[in-house]
C-alpha cells in the first residue's frame, strides 16, 4: 500500500505560510489585511 500523500511539517507549512513569509511580499501584506479587517482570530498557521 503506498503512502499518503500528505505528510504534515509544521517546520515547511510555517515557512511557506507563516506570518514573516506573508510580511516579505506587498501581497502578502494584503493578503494579512484583508484578514485583518474580515476579523480573522488567526492570520496565517
Amino acid at each position: 500500500m503506498p503512502k499518503r500523500v500528505w505528510q504534515p511539517k509544521k517546520a515547511k507549512r510555517a515557512r511557506k505560510h507563516g506570518f514573516l513569509r506573508r510580511m516579505a511580499s506587498s501581497g502578502g501584506r494584503k493578503v494579512l489585511k484583508r484578514r485583518i479587517l474580515k476579523g480573522r482570530q488567526k492570520l496565517t498557521v
